[in-house]
């Protein structure tokens, strides 16, 4: 990479080994120790990809060696988990170690530290704030201003109540203990080489004495870990071995970094974290103009992955692998970098452009000699460059294109010398558009373009419109910035002016640390400290989580005899299977059997309307439909016997989108219906009709996990897998067991999917007679469970001028896959909240439940009102276009009022949503952003903001009546102790906690005093699911029973001793054998709802929110990035409603295969994700009568609050059509969810978009 000489003072060039690898250190300040060198040098690592023998002379750190619930936790440790950043906590142990590895390296890092350090970490519970400003403490520009800065959003700046105390903080961070660097561990002694630490020298060796005598004649590949780190991925997720592994990580001479007039010479094992160091501390270095390439690479840096990866993968790596979506490969090839090939005897230098390694995807392992990268371009006056890449969201992602481009002007003029033209992602390799650049100055420019730059309407990748309208786009961002950069340095303009309203197009994305406040509502002065209830208590398994030691299923103590499963699945979405082969999977070390339906000596049929199978029987109704299973003695083994199985198909006729369902007319069940008023008379009332198609089309962290004993099982689920585990072994269902400590995540999608794999492990455990562990990878786990249901909706609106809606008919359909699961009752879920918010005098919704070849959907947060109300949204912001008035003033319009009936004749009572309404306006100040951003879309034409505030009403309830049942159980020791247990899954909800807070006010005991050790069917059976945002109400309920029961049992005793302490009544009671157990039960109202007559108690309550987003769109690239948000409720729900309305979107070939099997195609909300504003608050006084202790549900109803993200979004694309009208001639445009980056830029149709 091109480097001008940087002048330094002459230091001390040391040299010395350290753990077997030679340290070249030529910078060496004399005053630093070993020590203090050795702990400023960490790096963060991905377990789940190094190699365990990369570990020979590495000191690993571990969250559990940090800290410990059992001494004292570390810093990191307490303050995610008192700041309330640890829910499920199954994230929590790579987030405290990415931060204890900022911290080793940094003590006082800044914001951008912190969350750079972050990125690569995902989360779906916490909505990423809390983690945020709980280690925000640890920045030295951290905290709050308090109060004294000229903030309006600070907390301080709040109005002041008089009669009720708002909280802006849920933890105090006085009370953290302070970070000491002194205390941490040192490198162990013993790893280091010689007799004394730091005092053995050793001479450098040649790079080719290093090399392995073996690799050079091989005759199979073999992989490099150290270069990349592909062979992890190879062989975790693509089942190949490789016979040599080789690791040149360590060698000195491929870790150099060299400086010289030419260049930076960088070493092909050098991590790119060294890199970017390298690169950063050059550019703050040398004048800007002799910087353009360095910062180009650091630009692509910025967002190539987390620390995890930059610490492991390397420039080298980059290179051979030679992606045709490489981040780095475009840059090196525009900027002319040198590559140098050394092996024995022989030593070549290559410019990257047009050389043979850039242009073909290298097979892994191809290349046997040590690359050793070396870059030097001349940057002179007159010279400009710039890097792109665009993807799906900016943290941790594949890029769809990336381009390197750079140009050269004739000395003194205008008149260009050289161009530059590189791409990644529009071929097979990365590619150099070479006859656009020869014919640059001609009319014939675009023509060479639209010919050198083709896609196959196939090519892989898909998005091939937006994928060519992007190089397109990037060519203008580069043209415009050149301009800009030359107006700024040629005073006589010679190639004119840049237009003020472009500017904007040049900056590149940057997103500010963001800021946050939460208000709620403190509890009355003169409540007892014990009674928690109403104070932010942390999760009680916080600490645990922050520290390694919570126990989740697959940290279960593996036993002596233990085999492994792994599932084999179908690879066609409908087809006869005509043979199995096992003869292969027989031969793999280990194997212990086969399992297929001839092996159940039970029933075959499982599922919730036993139209699904436990294995498939002469037919596979979809990709990823379980056939069979493999067991043998280890994972390893069990991947590649599941392999070896060999199936051949004779393929059938498949369904698999809604059009094709509809078209075929294969549905399940009859049609739904729900109607209201006299729809035909609405219409003909109307001012306006509109009638429109919309389409709005699912992920935890831990995935299905099964561990099982015979008679007992260890599942993710609760205990409805007893039926179907007792179904298919043929035995009663007392002799099952179902335990359940904690879930990492869960979302729905453990309510009734992880049946397939629990019946699966029990025929196992039943045939061998051994203990069986199954844990589903990530792509297995995405490919077989299915998802949240995708919806089509056709809907025909009826409205007046005034903007006030007459007339509403909806005709949804949702693709429920090869078994009906769940999918009935979400379709009813959906026509409950087609209106959402808004009273519709006549108004009729139809529900049709499509039957196609994909893996069954199931039950996801929201439970198919996200998707309706979504509709009603768009046929909402389609009104106000129409009208051409004011969408919040359309929305207020038509909303329900106190008393209004719904469309399904519930009576709403306790409507607090007007106030919420009321509040987000005057808090987000929402007509002063309004004016705000029109004049910013009038200043800026290829940057455009929007706004927009939407309401949410969510009705609480199981809409079959025999669920709304809890039970619980609670057992009294004589000390005191209280141990509780009830029916729900912990889940990272908190649900463990909140029962205990409600023990803790029902017995007026502290919360020191009760325990909750797990969920098991053995203490409270025939449990409904947690599921509905209703586990708190209805099993909260339940404990409050048990403890009624206690306290009764102790009255006696109480008016005895009326001074005494609860442990002194608890061991009267005990010598006087009176029973200290006792069982609660709950069952909510009865739902009697009939769709027959459309009437009928339905929900027990309604959960009310608003929110507004400002949103700035890039309409050149669709990147789009939040602005603000100000919410009346909560908001882990808000930042994955956010992935499901921008990011989410589940991708399946025309075959019926998902493309998006995992996190590194199917992308959710990162760190980077959430706004820049992010402010929340709980509306006060308003406590509702329904449920225990006057709390309110929050899981699922925050979560469509998202949605105004989606709208400003719709708004910001208006701003941009309207400013381009004649390639936009209707007003009306289809934006269907999720909005991403492709289908943003598409709607902003302009003229780089009418040329592909």
């Amino acid at each position: 990479m091109p480097e001008h000489h940087i002048p330094a003072p002459q230091r001390p060039h040391v040299s010395f080994t350290c753990s077997i690898m030679e340290v070249v250190e030529k910078n060496a300040d004399p005053e630093t120790t070993l020590l203090a060198y050795l702990r400023r040098n960490h790096f963060p690592a991905n377990a789940c990809l190094a190699p365990i023998c990369s570990l020979h002379h590495v000191s690993v750190t571990t969250v559990e060696g940090i800290g410990s619930t059992k001494t004292r936790l570390h810093p990191v440790q307490e303050r995610i988990a008192k700041s309330h950043g640890s829910q499920c906590g199954f994230c929590t142990p790579g987030i405290v170690m990415s931060m204890y590895m900022l911290l080793r390296n940094q003590p006082e890092p800044t914001m951008e530290e912190i969350e750079d350090a972050l990125q690569g970490n995902l989360c779906r519970c916490t909505g990423y704030r809390p983690i945020l400003q709980g280690f925000r403490t640890f920045a030295r520009d951290g905290g709050c201003c308090g109060g004294k800065g000229d903030n309006p959003n600070c907390c301080m700046n709040q109005k002041k109540d008089q009669t009720v105390t708002l909280s802006p903080s849920l933890f105090n961070p006085e009370e953290f203990m302070p970070l000491d660097p002194t205390q941490e561990p040192i490198f162990p002694p013993e790893l280091l080489v010689g007799d004394a630490p730091g005092r053995v020298w050793h001479p450098s060796s040649a790079v080719v004495e290093r090399m392995p005598g073996a690799a050079l004649g091989i005759k199979d590949r073999p992989a490099t870990s150290g270069f990349h780190f592909f062979p992890g991925i190879e062989m975790k997720f693509k089942n190949k071995l490789f016979p040599l592994i080789v690791c040149p990580a360590w060698i000195p001479e491929l870790n150099s970094v060299e400086h010289g007039e030419e260049g930076i010479s960088f070493g092909a094992s050098c991590p790119l974290s060294c890199v970017e160091k390298t690169l950063l501390d050059a550019v703050a270095q040398l004048p800007t103009h002799k910087t353009e390439v360095f910062r180009g690479i650091l630009e692509q840096l910025r967002w190539f992955s987390g620390k995890q990866l930059k610490s492991v993968a390397s420039v080298g790596g980059n290179i051979i692998t030679a992606s045709p979506i490489s981040d780095l490969n475009p840059v090196f090839m525009a900027s002319g970098a040198k590559l140098t090939i050394v092996s024995r005897g022989l030593h070549i230098r290559w410019s990257l452009p047009g050389k043979p390694l850039m242009l073909s995807t290298c097979p892994q392992g191809q290349s046997l000699a040590w690359t050793q990268g070396e870059n030097h371009v001349q940057i002179t006056e007159g010279e400009f460059f710039s890097a792109f890449k665009q993807s799906s969201g900016r943290e941790d992602y594949i890029p769809k294109v990336t381009s390197g481009m750079r140009v050269l002007f004739q000395p003194g003029t205008a008149q260009i010398k050289e161009l530059a033209l590189c791409y990644g992602g529009m071929a097979d390799r990365t590619i150099s558009a070479l006859k656009t650049t020869r014919k640059q100055l001609s009319k014939t420019c675009v023509q060479a373009w639209q010919e050198e730059l083709q896609l196959a309407p196939d090519a892989p990748g898909g998005m091939i419109e937006f994928r060519r309208t992007l190089t397109l786009s990037f060519f203008f961002k580069f043209y415009l910035t050149v301009l800009q950069k030359l107006g700024k340095v040629d005073s006589e303009d010679k190639c004119g002016k840049l237009d003020p309203t472009f500017a904007s197009a040049t900056l590149l994305f940057q997103k500010d640390p963001p800021t946050n406040v939460q208000l709620f509502q403190e509890v009355p002065k003169g409540q007892s400290e014990d009674d928690i209830v109403g104070r932010p208590l942390p999760h009680l398994g916080a600490a645990m989580q922050a520290c390694g030691e919570a126990v989740y299923c697959d940290d279960i103590p593996h036993y002596q005899n233990e085999l492994s499963l792994r599932l084999v699945t179908s690879t066609r979405a409908h087809a006869k299977i005509k043979s199995i082969d096992t003869s292969e999977a027989q031969k793999v070390q280990g194997f212990v059997c086969f399992l297929s339906v001839d092996d159940i000596p039970g029933s075959n049929k499982t599922g919730y309307f036993n139209d699904e199978t436990v294995f498939a029987k002469d037919e596979v109704t979809c990709v990823g439909h379980i056939i069979g299973a493999v067991v043998t003695d280890t994972p390893e083994h069990a991947q590649r016997a599941a392999q070896a199985v060999k199936i051949t198909y004779e393929d059938l006729p498949a369904i698999i989108t809604i059009e094709d369902a509809i078209k075929h007319n294969s549905f399940y069940g009859s049609e739904l219906k729900i109607e209201k008023g006299d729809l035909q008379k609405g219409f003909l009332e109307a001012d306006n009709i509109v009638s429109v198609v919309s389409i709005n089309s699912f992920f935890y962290l831990f995935q299905h996990f099964m561990s099982i004993v015979l008679k007992s099982l260890i599942s993710t689920s609760c205990s409805e897998k007893i039926a179907f585990v007792a179904n298919v072994l043929g035995v009663p269902a007392n002799q099952i067991l179902v335990r359940v400590k904690r879930l990492g995540g869960g979302f729905g999608g453990k309510e009734t999917r992880s049946t397939l794999v629990s019946t699966a492990v029990a025929l196992a455990v039943y045939k061998t007679g051994c203990p069986v562990r199954c844990m589903l990878d990530r792509d297995e786990d995405m490919l077989i469970t299915g998802g949240r249901h995708p919806f089509l909706a056709r809907y025909k609106v009826g409205f007046m001028k005034t903007g006030r809606i007459v007339a509403l008919e909806v005709n949804h359909y949702s693709n429920a896959g090869n078994t009906l699961d769940l999918s009935e009752a979400v379709m009813q879920a959906a026509l409950f909240h087609m209106e959402s918010c808004y009273k519709i005098p006549n108004i009729r919704g139809t529900g049709r439940v499509c039957k196609t070849n994909l893996p069954s959907n199931t039950a996801f947060r929201g439970f198919g009102a996200p998707q309706a109300m979504l509709i009603a949204e768009q046929w909402m912001s389609e009104i106000a276009v129409t009208c051409g008035l004011p969408a919040e003033e359309v929305r207020r319009k038509n909303m329900y009022k106190e008393g209004d009936l719904t469309h399904f004749n519930q009576k709403l009572e306790g409507f607090t949503l007007t106030r919420c309404w009321d509040e987000c306006l005057a808090s987000s100040q929402y007509h002063a952003r309004k004016s705000e951003i029109d004049k910013f879309n009038k200043e800026n034409c290829w940057k455009k903001r929007g706004l927009c505030i939407v309401p949410t009403k969510f009705g609480i309830n199981f809409a079959i009546s025999f669920l709304n049942q809890a039970g619980a159980l609670i057992l009294v020791y004589t000390d005191g102790s209280v141990l509780l247990t009830h029916g729900g899954t912990e889940m990272g909800q908190g649900l463990h906690t909140k029962m205990v807070q409600v023990a803790s006010r029902a017995l007026k005991i502290p919360t020191s005093k009760i325990y909750i050790s797990e969920t098991s069917t053995n203490t409270v059976p025939n449990t409904s699911p947690t599921a509905a945002s209703i586990s708190t109400d209805l099993n909260g309920q339940a404990v409050y029973e048990a403890c009624q029961t206690i306290l009764k049992r102790l009255e006696p005793f109480k008016r005895k001793n009326p001074s005494g302490s609860w442990e002194d009544w608890v061991i009267a009671a005990y010598q006087d054998a009176v029973s200290l157990s006792a069982t609660g039960f709950y069952k909510a109202p009865e739902v009697t709802y009939s769709f027959e007559t459309n009437s009928g108690y339905l929900f027990n309550y309604f959960s009310y929110g608003v929110a507004c987003s400002e949103v700035e769109i890039d309409c050149l690239t669709g990147d789009h990035k939040q602005q603000s948000l100000s919410a009346l409720q909560v908001e882990g729900a808000f930042v994955q409603g956010l992935g499901l309305f921008t990011l989410e979107e589940l991708q399946y070939s025309p075959e019926g295969s998902l493309y998006t099997r995992g996190p590194s195609t199917y992308k959710i909300p990162t760190f980077g994700s959430i706004p820049i504003e992010f402010r929340v608050s709980l509306l006060r006084d308003s406590p509702n009568k329904k449920a225990i202790y006057a709390s309110k549900a929050v899981g699922e109803p925050p979560l469509f609050l998202a949605a105004s993200i989606f709208f400003a979004i719709k708004d910001a694309i208006h701003a941009a059509r309207a400013q381009h009208k004649d390639y936009n001639r209707k007003e009306l445009f289809r934006l269907d969810s999720p909005a991403t980056q492709e289908k943003i830029r598409n709607a902003c149709m302009d003229k780089f978009a009418t040329m592909v």
